[in-house]
């Protein structure tokens, strides 16, 4: 088996974790930076190069791709996919997460609950945005964030007009959300392999913050789902078309609200707060759906190889 992760950086716990799951499958991996690769498209032939190379064709791919490099990323990962190359995540399903507003379009039509959301250009009024949102608090996002970044709190009518005001100005496309504030700045995340739930854990946010982000200063802890939490979490993996992903919900009095569907979840806090072999499962995926083209005769000439190529971050 012969198996790429489009990754950035080597060194990251995710990518070295996955490195070695494939490492004691005795499988060949390779980490691929996504950027230094170009395409060549020709009548009914399609080929990848790196470096100047011409990569092998792959059995599978793990994309890892970086929230600022989707465009490129997801061009790459549909290209291996028209190479009929097995990926754990599809670029179409990396793209809609991205979207914060698409996805939650998405998971709106499927039934998944979440908290209500507003989206309005800034030639609305920041007063009908906030009474339509539910009125203050409420939480605004800016649509490009990632990790907890561009997520504000506003606890007053004034001071939401004024950061509304002022974001509009800047001509910056926000999300407005209702506040949960029974949630005390916890959150869950459930992580999803091929359609089942393989790990869950509780984050906390830092004392004062409602973000309950890791990269913010959160913590987590092994978490047991309840049965409502377990069939939104796969109903909203499912909406988005998912074959791994983490599903971030909150606590709310009307049930688990999903607040975003994540194509890249990192392994790290969900592999120490629960110790599962959650890099293991996503192999599990990977040779259930993936078949190694080799003849019976040549599998045992087949020694493992392990490379990783010297990319920066």
């Amino acid at each position: 088996m012969l198996v790429y992760i489009l990754s950035r950086n080597s060194e990251l716990y995710s990518t070295k974790r996955l490195v070695e799951a494939a490492e004691q499958r005795e499988w060949e991996v390779r980490v691929i930076d996504y950027l230094k690769c170009s395409i060549e498209i020709m009548k009914g032939e399609l080929k990848i190069n790196y470096l100047g190379k011409e990569l092998p064709k792959p059995d599978a791919i793990i994309p890892r791709i970086g929230a600022s490099r989707t465009f490129y990323g997801t061009a790459m990962v549909r290209h291996f996919e028209m190479m009929d190359v097995f990926s754990v995540t599809g670029s179409l399903a990396i793209k809609r997460s991205r979207d914060k507003l698409r996805s939650l379009q998405i998971l709106s039509k499927n039934g998944v609950d979440m908290p209500k959301t507003v989206f309005a250009s800034n030639k609305s009024s920041a007063k009908d945005v906030i009474a339509l949102s539910g009125g203050t608090p409420l939480v605004l996002k800016i649509l490009e964030g990632t990790q907890g970044v561009g997520v504000v709190l506003v606890e007053t009518l004034k001071a939401a007009k004024s950061v509304l005001d002022a974001f509009y100005g800047m001509d910056v496309n926000l999300l407005v959300q209702e506040f949960i504030e029974e949630a005390g700045g916890a959150d869950i995340r459930v992580f999803i392999v091929d359609g089942e739930v393989v790990g869950a854990m509780k984050r906390q946010g830092a004392e004062g913050d409602f973000r309950s982000n890791l990269h913010q200063g959160g913590s987590a802890s092994a978490h047991k789902l309840t049965r409502k939490e377990k069939s939104t979490a796969l109903a909203a993996a499912k909406a988005m078309g998912l074959g791994v992903c983490g599903v971030d919900m909150i606590p709310s009095s009307r049930g688990p609200l999903v607040m975003e569907v994540n194509s890249s979840p990192g392994l790290e806090g969900i592999e120490k707060s629960t110790n599962i072999d959650i890099a293991g499962k996503i192999m599990d995926f990977i040779e259930k759906n993936a078949s190694p083209e080799v003849d019976d005769e040549e599998k045992p000439k087949r020694k493992r190889r392990i490379k990783k190529d010297n990319i920066g971050a």
